[in-house]
Order: C-alpha cells, then sequence, then structure tokens
C-alpha cells in the first residue's frame, strides 16, 4: 500500500480488555508510508481519563489528526474527536455512541440469537472476558498462540469506561469512516450496521473477528488511508 497523500498525523486508541500493541500491525503499515502514528495507552478505569489520554496525544503533535477506535475506544474517539485537531474519525468494528450513550447503554437487550461477549462478573470495580473463551468471542482468526496471549494478558476494563456516557458525538460534525467484521462476536454485526448508517459514516466490510486490527492489519490501515485521502 503506498499513500498519495500528504503524510498525516494518525491516532490509534485501543478498547477493553487490551492494550496498544495489538496496533503493531497497523502501524507498521501506516508508518512505512510515511505517516505520522502515535498509539494511545488508555487506562480504561472510566471514560474522562481515556479521553484525557486521547486528548494528550493530539495535544502532544502539532497540526492535523486522524483519530482511529477499536471497540470501546470507538466511545472514547466519539467524545475526543471534538479535539480542534481531529478531521476525520475512523472506527473500526467499533462503539459509535450518541448523546448520552454508553457500551452498556448500547449493548442492553441484545436481539434474540445475538451473540453474547463472555463478560465475567465484576471484579473489584473491573470486569475480564473468560480466558476461556476468549479466543472464540474476541480473536478467532487470531492464531492460536496470539490468542492465548491476548487471553492471558488482558487489561482490568473499568465499570466507569462501560457505564461512560458521550456527551458531545464528535460524528455529528465530522467525517467518519467504519470497518465492519462481518465474523464478529462481540459487537454484532447488526448493531455495527446501525451505528455506522446513524454516524452517516463511509463503511466498509471485512470477513473478520472483532480483533481484526490484529488478525487483518492491512484492511484497517487501508480505511485509514482512504480517510487520509479524502481529507487532505
Amino acid at each position: 500500500m503506498t499513500t498519495t497523500t500528504t503524510p498525516a498525523h494518525i491516532v490509534l486508541v485501543h478498547g477493553g480488555f487490551v492494550d496498544g500493541s495489538g496496533w503493531r500491525g497497523v502501524y507498521e503499515r501506516l508508518t512505512k508510508d510515511g505517516h505520522t502514528v502515535t498509539v494511545v495507552q488508555n487506562p480504561t478505569i472510566n471514560l474522562e481519563g481515556d479521553v484525557a489520554a486521547t486528548n494528550q496525544a493530539l495535544d502532544a503533535h502539532s497540526g492535523p489528526a486522524i483519530l482511529v477506535g477499536h471497540s470501546y475506544g470507538g466511545v472514547v474517539v466519539t467524545e475526543a474527536g471534538n479535539h480542534p485537531a481531529v478531521k476525520a474519525l475512523v472506527y473500526v468494528a467499533a462503539f459509535a455512541p450518541d448523546k448520552g450513550e454508553s457500551v452498556n447503554s448500547l449493548i442492553a437487550d441484545p436481539p434474540p440469537g445475538a451473540p453474547v461477549p463472555p463478560i465475567l462478573p465484576p471484579r473489584d470495580g473491573f470486569l475480564y472476558l473468560d480466558r476461556d473463551k476468549f479466543a472464540a468471542s474476541f480473536a478467532a482468526d487470531v492464531s492460536d498462540k496470539e490468542a492465548a496471549f491476548m487471553a492471558n494478558s488482558q487489561v482490568p476494563w473499568g465499570l466507569g469506561a462501560l457505564n461512560g456516557t458521550v456527551s458531545c458525538p464528535a460524528w455529528r460534525t465530522k467525517p467518519s469512516w467504519y470497518l465492519l467484521t462481518t465474523e464478529d462476536r462481540m459487537i454484532p454485526p447488526p448493531a455495527q450496521r446501525a451505528m455506522s448508517e446513524r454516524a452517516g459514516s463511509t463503511v466498509a466490510e471485512v470477513a473478520a473477528s472483532h480483533a481484526v486490527y490484529v488478525s487483518q492489519p492491512e484492511a484497517v490501515a487501508e480505511l485509514i488511508t482512504r480517510a487520509v485521502e479524502a481529507v487532505a
């Protein structure tokens, strides 16, 4: 993949249960094309803290930026995307909430037959995925070795992040792109489609699990490049 536009600043925001290292493949493809890439390490304790961490990354680099969020990271970029440097949002199998919505409200009352993420009961205010079911639900198209590592290196996800509500959705005022994963067992594809349509996002679909940013980094990098080209 070769970019045809001026190199951009791209900020990558991870979701719950994982950290920013999963972006490695996407990072390598984008930096190879000359882009400056910042990977945010969210505390994932509460939404306010994650938005603050993302804003710090945006403040640290002068000039416009493309803001990318995976999964719960979509909630973070929906709020942090109001930063004046952000020119476009890219959602990667992500939640794209409206004002007053949270992950908790978006996953409430799933339709019959929808996959239910194997989230264990909270411990001391934090959530984990069942390690034995992690691969099948989160990373079905990742190697067994990599999926096991992801399951055993989970980052505790705070209830404050799960329940954090968006106050001003940036997708209402800024263009967005959405990578929809048709084999997702964490955020059902119909829910992804509904959120992306509501946000008016430019949608690309890929047959991938929720961990598409790990399993198919080239597809993720390609969509981000399309966003860069569109707003250059």
